[in-house]
């Protein structure tokens, strides 16, 4: 691997910096503070040094809707692992912020504008594009409120769970902003997941009521889920709190009949328990008491239920969508958001929350392909979509696409279009290219993130004051204190990590608090909490990813899974490396791969394989394997290229399509698994059993 660090290719600037809102908050601090920040670097190190003068500042300049006073915003002796509390003495609701917005003269009351009651706040599209529903403002806020008090009069109440499996759609989140309205804490998981995989979840956190869509529809095919209402209802017997479930229908115009489901009725029933009553009531709960459980990936084992609390959530939005993205100085209605999620995906919560802002919301069900691939970008121009959240997996589709590679500027208008989030997994620097070069006008900003579920935040992303360059994310973010711990030595409880100088590889850490730590895990009786974050380095946040930071530039390079970092030889390198050179250079041949590490209980050294998806048409052949290899010694470094490469049909993923290394690195160790539900495809995993005997079946091909 290369040891010097030229600066990457610049690719994107914002045309005046000085105008957006990070740095005219930077000249209020100036002020108040006596301070002299000039740069975002400046105003980075002051939100990580005086955390409680920055989130102070944030709360006064970019206020959310609340009652009570605080005396400080966190105690910052407080010891990390702690978890100490933010804005003690203030309350909030989480719905309430959603769906109004603070009175600019006393933050504790909440302002409408008759003229907004009309504008239009969701557009719920299905697979297709076929089908379109706009819905007012005026119209959400009235059947939020009836919802909510429809909830309320069957028995739901402050600190009450209630779940939703459901596609992205405007019933869903009625159900999410009704649940937070009363005080309750809100669950989802999506239609594709595995009834094990979702009971899996819902067990643990008892929910009073569970919302389910009668059907799906994904990729031109039509799903009864009236037989998984009645697995869930069967798996939930002897469940403590639960009272039924509730229908929802996926086409407005016919409900599915569910008398056959035990304990469920319809939406439009339940919703009769609040007799047409659009009042709303909102729970004010302390700004750290939770109101939202999502889970880990559970990829091989019990996912763990991590409960974030809503004021937390709700500063954290207005530091990213004001100081990183100028969402504040925009008006409302030029505002439009698209991010295609699952509702089991955080990304589904900064869907939901981009309505904080007062712009319109897309929720798009299903397929981003159906009828074809450019159905699903033309819906971006026809929409005004500003704001767009996608994956690199769904670039690669369209720069692989047959018989043509399709560039979204080439299909259609994107003049509107200013920044596309990028999340998931890794980016790799072709995509950042292709971006650029091919696909998207030079005006948008690509933002690529990384964070998440954990965390309900990201740790590092985007930022206006700053250029962007090929490769990683922009910056830490702002009130986020990364760093790049020494991952070879050991760790565990008391134990000091040791930081890394700019440009060396080693694991992502966040050394100061953030408010939004997880309140808990749900149920957690033993310290998986403290095990999850805690346990690696002494009183810092572990985040379990392996990055590096550029010594010039300050963009902060992911390059995978640090569980899934490779160490052959004592070389250690992400899997990212191995990706990206492969995309770089055999783009055309294949599809998709995939790279652990092997170390058995026999082994004296970690084994390197490399399993490749070849595309429809393609032969894996000796020769590719002798091409692949010579690709990976020359772009990563020859102690870099694999001792093994195979061919597979098949690489697992999560049902959001997030490649998943672990499973196979523990398979191929020798580990029998229990994998979740939430593996798209968890059945391929049985193919990789068999290179835990590697030497009995090493293929000619491999040994090149």
């Amino acid at each position: 691997m290369a040891t010097d660090h030229p600066i990457p290719r610049k690719l994107w600037e914002h045309p005046n910096p000085n105008s957006t809102l990070a740095a005219k908050f930077m000249q209020t601090a100036n002020k108040r503070y006596s301070l002299n920040l000039q740069t975002w670097d400046d105003l980075h190190a002051f939100s990580v040094n005086r955390r409680s003068d920055f989130w102070g500042l944030l709360f006064n300049i970019h206020p959310i809707i609340h009652t009570g006073t605080y005396t400080r915003p966190v105690d910052e002796s407080a010891r990390m692992d702690a978890v100490p509390p933010w804005f003690s003495g203030v309350k909030c609701n989480f719905a309430e912020n959603v769906l109004f917005w603070p009175d600019p003269s006393d933050s504790s009351k909440r302002t409408t504008y008759r003229k907004e009651d009309h504008r239009i706040a969701i557009t719920e599209v299905r697979e297709g594009c076929t089908e379109i529903r706009q819905v007012s403002w005026k119209e959400l806020r009235e059947r939020v409120a009836l919802l909510s008090n429809a909830m309320r009069a069957k028995g739901v109440r402050k600190g009450d769970r209630v779940a939703v499996v459901a596609s992205n759609s405007f019933d869903t989140i009625t159900v999410f902003f009704a649940t937070t309205a009363l005080g309750g804490i809100f669950s989802s998981s999506s239609t594709d997941m595995g009834s094990r995989g979702v009971l899996d979840r819902l067990r643990q956190i008892k929910p009073r009521w569970i919302f389910v869509d009668d059907w799906a529809v994904y990729n031109g095919k039509t799903i009864d889920l009236r037989p998984k209402m009645v697995e869930l209802e069967a798996g939930m017997k002897g469940v403590e709190g639960l009272e039924g479930l509730v229908s929802m229908p996926r086409w407005q115009d016919r409900a599915a009949d569910i008398s056959a489901v035990p304990r469920c009725e319809t939406l439009a029933t339940f919703a009769e328990a609040a007799k047409g009553d659009m009042t709303f009531r909102f729970e004010q709960i302390d700004f750290n008491d939770p109101f939202l459980i999502v889970y880990s990936s559970g990829t091989t084992g019990m996912p763990k239920c991590i409960v974030h609390a809503a004021g937390a959530v709700l500063i954290n939005n207005r530091k990213e969508a004001s100081l990183h993205r100028d969402a504040a100085a925009t008006d409302p209605s030029d505002m439009c958001t698209l991010q295609y999620t699952t509702t089991g995906w955080i990304m589904y919560m900064s869907s939901c929350l981009s309505l904080n802002s007062g712009g319109r919301c897309i929720l798009y069900d299903g397929s981003p392909f159906q009828p074809d691939l450019t159905s699903f970008i033309k819906l971006w121009s026809s929409q005004g979509v500003t704001d767009l959240g996608l994956s690199p997996r769904y670039f690669q589709t369209l720069a692989t696409a047959k018989p043509n590679p399709i560039a979204p500027r080439e299909i259609c208008d994107l003049s509107k279009l200013r920044r596309v989030t990028s999340t998931g997994m890794v980016l790799s620097d072709i995509q950042f290219e292709w971006f650029y070069d091919t696909a998207f006008p030079p005006h948008v900003q690509l933002a690529n993130i990384a964070g998440g579920t954990d965390l309900a935040a990201c740790l590092t992303g985007d930022t206006l004051m700053k250029p962007l360059y090929v490769g990683g994310t922009q910056t830490p973010m702002l009130g986020m204190k990364v760093e790049v711990y020494d991952q070879t030595l050991p760790g565990g409880r008391g134990v000091p990590g040791k930081p890394l100088p700019a440009g060396e590889q080693g694991e992502m850490v966040c050394t100061r608090g953030f408010p939004t730590q997880p309140v808990k895990f749900w149920d957690d009786k033993e310290e998986k909490y403290f095990k999850a974050y805690f346990e690696r380095f002494d009183n810092v946040w572990a985040h379990g990813d392996f990055i590096s930071v550029h010594p010039t530039t300050g963009q902060v390079y992911l390059h995978g899974r640090a569980d899934g970092v490779l160490n052959p030889s004592g070389v250690r390198f992400g899997s990212a490396e191995i990706y990206n050179a492969l995309d770089n250079a055999f783009g055309e041949e294949v599809q998709d791969s995939l790279c652990v590490g092997q170390r058995r209980p026999q082994d004296m050294d970690e084994s390197v394989m490399l399993f490749l998806l070849m595309k429809p048409g393609k032969k894996f052949t000796n020769e590719l394997v002798k091409r692949v290899k010579d690709v990976i010694a020359r772009d990563c470094g020859r102690r870099c290229v694999p001792k093994f490469v195979f061919e597979t049909p098949e690489i697992p993923t999560t049902i959001n399509l997030k490649k998943v290394e672990l499973p196979v690195k523990q398979i191929v160790s020798g580990k029998v698994i229990k994998p979740s539900d939430t593996l798209a495809n968890k059945e391929c995993l049985n193919f990789y059993y068999q290179f835990a005997k590697v030497e009995e079946l090493v293929p000619p091909q491999s040994k090149l």
